[in-house]
């Protein structure tokens, strides 16, 4: 058996994917432990696997959460360079305590989050095998996908591709910093430069937990790249109290910001408005944005909460109001549940422009809400039986792929063998 360590952000949407992952090794008699920030520490050791921390000085706890959390009231250029800022904070932090604890417990092969590139870097230093874990969206880079971070179409023609490289240059400026912390270390440590951004993962197997289907079309990812959709489970999470006996049975419209990105009390307000005059039920999740007795009077008078048990109501769910997250995203999916995106910050708009492109949902970026387009965009969803047609068919898409199980048949045989695992060669163990 191996002890394999788990390397990802200590936000809930990253945690929520590497932890079943972790609790699976676990379960086939492997030892796993998580090293990271101390944000990571209680779902860590509530889904049972073991945690150490890194950078408690730079990053104490709540220090994640709390930078994180101004995301949704900063421009999108400001919000994407606070994240550079924070994830090369935090890469410094890796590359300098990570290989000193990971020698120390023992661990012999990683699981590293694909937005934690530093991670690879740990594991080339110490020799150690590692899989690329694509938590979020699939950030592998090709000339006519548009950059993650824009709400871009995908245009396979010359100028889509002309326009893509351009937004290309302007993200490398942008994430710059990152890369030169990496490669000072890895000059530090006498390795060789990476030259570009998809030298930074695995060469044995990468992991996407999207369905193919949700994808753009793509035609340069490895032979060890693997769509295996989600790897959703209660394992990690907290299940917090809901009124279930204040459901009334009409049509129920979810409405989560997600966890974190979500200060902005006026959408809230907004979505109560654009679905007051519909003959649903509107429940709304705030999340860390306000407490509920915090917040005015809402249109409709919807149930709202703080933390809702997002994957039991989205059984009964007939359309989400989601910022675009990947996890929420594909938890809908799961359920057959179309969608409107509301994109706030990152990679949300890059999968907002993929649940469009799939005809799923619709989406408005959180700059651009309003009341009536929210109105517009619901309707169109809850009328159109096309978008929930979509969205069964990714369900049955995901059902089909695999999830947690199959990932995990993949980590095991490239460890196993120390071999690239392609996705036409896949041998289960």
């Amino acid at each position: 058996m191996t002890h394999f360590g788990l390397i990802c952000p200590a936000t809930t949407g990253h945690l929520n994917t590497m932890l079943p992952l972790g609790k699976e090794l676990q379960q086939r008699g492997h030892t796993v432990t998580l090293v990271g920030k101390r944000d990571a520490e209680s779902k860590t050791k509530s889904a049972g696997l073991a945690f150490v921390a890194v950078g408690e000085a730079e990053f104490p706890l709540g220090a994640m959460t709390d930078s994180l959390s101004k995301l949704g009231l900063l421009s999108d250029r400001e919000a994407l360079k606070h994240t550079v800022n924070l994830l090369n904070k935090s890469a410094n932090v890796l590359l300098r305590d990570a290989p000193d604890v990971l020698k120390e417990i023992g661990v012999e092969a990683l699981l590293v989050d694909q937005i934690s590139p530093e991670g690879g870097t740990v594991a080339d230093y110490l020799g150690l095998p590692f899989i690329t874990i694509c938590s979020a969206i699939v950030l592998n880079r090709e000339q006519s996908i548009p950059p993650y971070v824009t709400s871009w179409k995908y245009t396979p023609s010359l100028w889509g591709r002309l326009r893509n490289q351009f937004g290309y240059k302007a993200f490398d400026r942008v994430v710059e910093p990152i890369v030169t912390t990496i490669n000072e270390y890895r000059q530090k440590w006498e390795l060789p430069a990476i030259a570009s951004p998809n030298e930074r993962y695995s060469k044995l197997a990468q992991i996407s937990q999207q369905p193919a289907e949700l994808e753009f079309p793509r035609k340069e990812l490895p032979q060890c790249f693997h769509f295996t959709g989600p790897y959703h489970t209660p394992v990690g999470r907290e299940v917090p109290e809901f009124p279930y006996d204040q459901l009334t049975g009409k049509p129920l419209i979810y409405a989560s910001l997600g966890t974190i990105q979500n200060r902005l009390r006026n959408v809230f307000q907004q979505i109560a408005e654009a679905c007051s005059h519909l003959d649903v039920q509107l429940v709304i999740s705030l999340g860390d944005s306000a407490k509920p007795n915090m917040m005015p009077a809402l249109a409709g008078s919807p149930l709202v909460v703080e933390y809702a048990p997002q994957l039991e109501l989205l059984k009964k769910a007939t359309l989400t109001l989601t910022h675009g997250g990947m996890n929420t995203v594909l938890e809908c999916l799961s359920n057959g549940v179309p969608m409107v995106a509301i994109p706030i910050a990152n990679d949300q708009p890059g999968i907002a422009a993929r649940v469009v492109w799939a005809g799923c949902g619709e989406a408005i970026p959180v700059k651009q809400v309003s009341v009536a387009k929210l109105q517009t965009a619901i309707s169109k969803v809850l009328t159109d039986d096309a978008y929930k047609e979509n969205a069964v068919r990714l369900q049955s898409s995901i059902h089909r792929a695999g999830g947690v199980k199959r990932a995990i048949d993949i980590v095991e045989q490239a460890i196993a063998t120390d071999q690239s695992v392609s996705t036409k060669l896949l041998n289960y163990l």
